[in-house]
């Protein structure tokens, strides 16, 4: 057996029978996907990497690392066209739940985002940038979106800076039932600790949800990134573990690390989190907000 197949073979089996011992399913709760496939165009002037994010790559991610569901996002190389992920869902129901994208100035956005729904999707993401391109998200569009979210009862997503969280939270104010993630810790710097307080703040809208993700992005220290880690630690004082998420952000992580260590860091080496912290942050908290059964 060579040195390649011996870690791989042992890798599944350390991921299995940790999961086995663990009961519980491991649930990644964000990842993105893509194929370079005619049927499936990009949009138009796409920065798209060469290589390919097939689902079926990252199958083989999962079942060597123990990870039984994924949430897929739909991925900025097709915009708001979610077609190729609706086509993923379909080959492979439920082992992947889907996360569409809707054009944030577009005043049919809510009705588009209920057809999507219909369509399998659970949920959409929206990711306003640092500067005025990304204003947007205080305008008079965003209200309807986000209560066309409540009513329909899908979680709401938001990739956005630490800056943008109290004007996440303005939005929060008048819709106190809906779900909402905010996706990678608000990629708040570690650099900046007390910028994280931004974050911490919509702890008190009851159904807020922070992934976890991206300590490897974050930091400026070798695995296990451990002054990434300090935001995670903060936000499991402030949050618990019940409204915290890990996710891989496979394969963006790939340029930094690895996929399983996105997995290890938070299930071996953060030292503060109990048995029952990991049960919830790498399982029953994503299945809070998207729901696999069986």
């Amino acid at each position: 057996m060579s040195d390649v197949s011996r870690r791989t073979f042992l890798g599944t089996t350390l991921a299995m029978t940790t999961l086995q011992a663990a009961d519980y399913r491991i649930v990644d709760s964000h990842v993105h996907t893509w194929k370079h496939d005619p049927e499936f165009p990009f949009a138009p002037g796409a920065n798209v990497p060469a290589r390919d994010a097939a689902p079926e790559t990252l199958l083989g991610l999962m079942t060597a690392n123990g990870v039984a569901k994924t949430v897929i996002i739909q991925v900025i190389h097709y915009r708001y066209d979610n077609r190729f992920l609706a086509h993923v869902l379909k080959q492979y129901p439920g082992t992947f739940q889907g996360v569409c994208r809707v054009d944030p100035l577009d005043p049919a956005a809510p009705d588009t985002l209920s057809q999507l729904t219909e369509q399998g999707f659970r949920g959409v993401r929206i990711s306003p940038g640092n500067g005025a391109s990304g204003d947007w998200l205080t305008g008079p569009l965003m209200p309807p979106l986000w209560k066309r979210c409540s009513e329909l009862k899908v979680p709401m997503t938001v990739l956005a800076a630490i800056g943008r969280m109290p004007q996440v939270a303005q939005l929060m104010e008048k819709l106190p039932d809906l779900t909402l993630v905010i996706d990678h810790m608000a990629d708040c710097p570690v650099s900046q600790p007390r910028e994280l307080e931004k974050l911490i703040a919509l702890k008190r809208f009851p159904n807020v949800f922070v992934k976890i993700t991206h300590t490897w992005s974050l930091s400026r220290q070798p695995y296990p990134w451990l002054d990434a880690q300090e935001l995670v630690k903060r936000l499991y004082d402030a949050y618990g573990p019940r409204r915290l998420m890990w996710g891989t952000d496979w394969p963006i992580l790939e340029a930094v690390a690895e996929y399983e260590q996105a997995l290890t860091v938070v299930r071996d080496d953060m030292k503060f989190l109990n048995a029952d912290d990991k049960s919830w942050i790498l399982s029953k908290s994503v299945e809070r907000v998207w729901p696999f059964g069986g």
